[in-house]
C-alpha cells in the first residue's frame, strides 16, 4: 500500500514543473477547459493588433495636430479611430486577464486536489496495517476533515462516543449509513508564532467524559474515523484554510473548522465550528447523491 502511495506522488508529480504547476495539472486544465488557450491566443492577438492601429492612428491625430502633412486624415477622424483602438485595446486585454486569471485558478484547485489525494490517514479501526490516503477513499466515502485545538477535538470525540441526549446516541450508525469518515486534526499552538498540526490520537484518546456524558466509549466511533498521518504535509495542506479563517477573525484553535469532500475528491462546502450533523446528514444525498454525486450511488439509494 505504501508502494502504492509513493507511486501516486511520481504519477502527480509526472512531467517538468513550471510556473509551480506540473505537466500533468496542465494536462488536466486544458481537458476541462479546452478552449481557453484558443480564447488566450485570440484575444491575445486581437490586443496586440488594438495596440498597433492605435499606434498608427495616433501618429496620425499628431500631424494634423501639427498640420503641414501631406495625405493626412482630418483630426477628428483620427481621434474618432484613437478611441476606437483604445476601447478593443482595453476590451481585449481584460478578456485576455480574466481567462488567465481563471485558468490559474482552475490549476491552484487541481493542484490543491492532488495535495488533498496524497494526504495519509490511519484508520481508527486498524482494519489495516498499512497507511490509506484521502484517494483511496473516492468513490467510496465522503470525509468531513475537522480541525481545531485541543478542546475541539476533545468535543468532536464526545458528541460521535457517548450519549448526550437522552436517548441512545446513533450518529455514527447514521454516518456509516451516509457513507462519511470523520478525520479529526489537531491544531496546536506550541511555538507561539504559528500553528501546527499536532497528535491528533493522542489527544483523541485524552478526551475525558463529563457527567452529561453517557456510556461514554472511544471505540464506538472506530468505524468512521480515521487519523491523520505525516503533521507536515497535513499542516502544509490545511495552511491557506487556516490563513482564511484568521484574516475573517475566526479563532480556529477554539471555534475550529470544517471541509467536506464529496465522494469524487472535490470540496463540497467549508465551514466554521463543530459540524452540524443533522443538517449535513438531511441534505447530504442531494448536495452529493446519485443526482449530483458519484456515478453508482444510484444502486445504494434509489436515485
Amino acid at each position: 500500500m505504501v508502494s502504492n502511495n509513493n507511486n501516486n506522488n511520481n504519477d502527480d508529480g509526472l512531467g517538468e514543473r513550471f510556473g509551480g504547476y506540473t505537466v500533468k495539472q496542465r494536462l488536466r486544465e486544458e481537458i476541462e477547459s479546452p478552449f481557453r488557450n484558443v480564447r488566450l491566443y485570440f484575444f491575445g492577438v486581437s490586443t496586440a493588433s488594438a495596440m498597433l492601429a492605435l499606434y498608427f492612428s495616433s501618429l496620425a491625430a499628431l500631424k494634423g495636430y501639427m498640420g503641414g502633412f501631406a495625405d493626412t486624415p482630418p483630426l477628428e477622424e483620427s481621434l474618432q479611430s484613437c478611441a476606437i483602438n483604445i476601447g478593443a485595446a482595453a476590451t481585449c486585454a481584460f478578456l485576455t486577464y480574466r481567462d488567465y486569471k481563471a485558468g490559474q485558478a482552475n490549476l491552484e484547485r487541481i493542484s490543491k486536489g492532488g495535495a488533498l489525494a496524497r494526504l495519509r490517514l490511519s484508520p481508527a479501526d486498524g482494519t489495516t496495517n498499512s497507511l490509506l490516503t484521502m484517494k483511496e477513499y473516492r468513490r467510496a466515502k465522503r470525509v468531513i476533515i475537522a480541525a481545531g485545538g485541543a478542546e475541539y477535538v476533545s468535543q468532536l470525540a464526545l458528541a460521535l462516543t457517548s450519549d448526550q441526549r437522552s436517548d441512545d446516541n446513533t450518529l455514527v450508525q447514521a454516518l456509516q449509513e451516509a457513507d462519511v469518515m470523520i478525520v479529526p486534526v489537531l491544531l496546536e499552538n506550541n511555538t507561539g508564532a504559528s500553528l501546527n498540526v499536532g497528535n491528533t490520537i493522542s489527544s483523541w484518546q485524552a478526551t475525558t467524559p463529563t457527567e452529561q456524558d453517557r456510556n461514554f466509549d472511544l471505540t464506538r466511533a472506530n468505524s468512521v474515523v480515521a487519523f491523520p498521518n505525516g503533521p507536515n504535509q497535513w499542516y502544509e495542506y490545511l495552511q491557506s484554510e487556516i490563513e482564511t479563517c484568521q484574516t475573517q477573525g475566526f479563532d480556529v484553535l477554539e471555534k475550529g473548522f470544517t471541509i467536506t469532500v464529496k465522494k469524487n475528491g472535490r470540496i463540497l462546502r467549508r465551514a466554521t465550528g463543530q459540524p452540524q450533523w443533522n443538517a449535513f446528514l438531511q441534505t447530504m444525498e442531494v448536495m452529493d447523491g446519485s443526482k449530483f454525486g458519484m456515478p453508482g450511488d444510484s444502486e445504494k439509494y434509489g436515485g
